[in-house]
């Protein structure tokens, strides 16, 4: 079983549970060194030392894994050497090396197995981990690392358990499904990976305590009813209070419901369907 619960010897350990890493060819295995580079901590900080994202600092070092989100090394067979975890996002990686010799990460769909032969091209068997166009793709499969532009590489479905669903292609466009339930157009001349992504019980993992998200990066979030009326829009008050208004952020901008997308997006009109709000709840991607 992929995630695992210790015995409750402990308050952190009862509501703990950890990944066992299942999926992994070789538990401990270091990257390769061409293929990462050196991740820097900002803190939630901008270039000018202002704090834009609250609750960020500290946790492990890490080391940035180049990913190939592009896959656009065409006709030339790639081998799966390993399956490796990555401390930089939810799902694990595959390291491929190529006939030529080159090495390459991408992201380990299900089913991935060491061995195994994968390929990128026009034309290419419709196998878990191949990438092509969505133009000659069957109708009907589970994809990930979506193009949403030809040639930008995958920028859609890629953290841990998500697919997208073909359902059709109609003229240079091609109907998409996305995990969110929202329905949109993606050119045809964009690429996919045929599978779902792995490490689907990630979302299964409870932290148990507060140093395990410290770990990760994730200092404490303090409620805004409980800081002073000079530190948060909703502090202050004689004893417990709600607020007295809509939940808001620090600076005063609605958190629940507010809208931040920028409207005038140029893919705004290739949505065919929005994803719903919380309150009608999410549309589920249709079974076969």
């Amino acid at each position: 079983m992929p995630v695992k619960n210790y015995k409750p010897t402990s308050a952190g350990r009862r509501r703990s549970s950890v990944n066992t890493y299942a999926e992994l060819s070789e538990p401990g295995r270091r990257p390769v060194k061409s293929l990462t580079e050196r991740l820097k901590k900002t803190g939630g900080r901008n270039n000018q030392g202002v704090i834009t994202a609250r609750h960020r600092g500290g946790g492990n070092r890490r080391l940035y894994r180049r990913i190939d989100f592009s896959r656009r090394k065409d006709d030339v067979a790639a081998t799966v050497q390993a399956i490796e975890y990555d401390p930089n996002r939810s799902c694990h990686i595959a390291l491929l090396e190529y006939a030529d010799g080159e090495k390459r990460y991408i992201l380990a769909p299900v089913g991935l197995r060491v061995g195994e032969q994968l390929h990128s091209g026009q034309r290419v068997e419709p196998k878990v981990g191949n990438a092509m166009p969505l133009a000659t793709m069957p109708v009907g499969l589970d994809v990930h690392n979506i193009e949403l532009t030809p040639g930008s590489g995958g920028t859609m479905v890629r953290s841990a358990g998500a697919s997208a669903r073909l359902l059709a292609r109609e003229g240079g466009w091609a109907t998409l499904v996305l995990p969110s339930g929202e329905m949109r157009q993606v050119h045809v001349e964009c690429r996919a990976t045929v599978g779902q992504v792995g490490n689907v019980d990630h979302a299964n993992v409870r932290l148990g305590k507060a140093g395990r998200k410290r770990i990760l990066g994730r200092r404490p979030h303090v409620r805004g009813t409980a800081t002073n009326p000079v530190d948060h829009p909703l502090g202050g008050g004689e004893g417990r209070s709600g607020g007295g208004r809509h939940p808001v952020s620090p600076s005063g901008k609605l958190a629940k419901g507010g809208r931040t997308r920028n409207r005038r997006k140029a893919s705004n009109k290739r949505i065919l369907r929005r994803r719903r709000s919380k309150r009608f709840g999410l549309v589920s991607i249709p079974k076969r």
